[in-house]
């Protein structure tokens, strides 16, 4: 089952809080992405945070993307608030 990304949002320490199309909340590590091509070239906090979403991805300038199955496969669910 492939999930289009719907919303991201950049975190301290290169972190991503991700929701994707079902309504899941999950958040994903980059940190080991980022010594490798062509991660590696938004290595920095300023580059990081323009991250966005696009075509159902995580996108940066300059054409860098990452799957939306690598993201949903390598997250973790955040904890969902409770209801009362």
């Amino acid at each position: 089952m492939l999930l289009d990304l719907k919303t991201v949002s950049p975190l301290p320490n290169f972190q991503l809080d991700l929701e994707f199309e079902n309504g899941e909340q999950r958040r994903f590590d980059m940190r080991p992405l980022l010594v490798m091509k062509p991660w590696n070239r938004i290595a920095t906090p300023a580059l990081f945070e323009r991250v966005r979403v696009d075509y159902g991805t995580a996108v940066w300038p300059g054409e860098i993307d990452i799957a939306p199955e690598t993201l949903y496969d390598d997250s973790v669910p955040l904890p969902q608030p409770e209801s009362n």
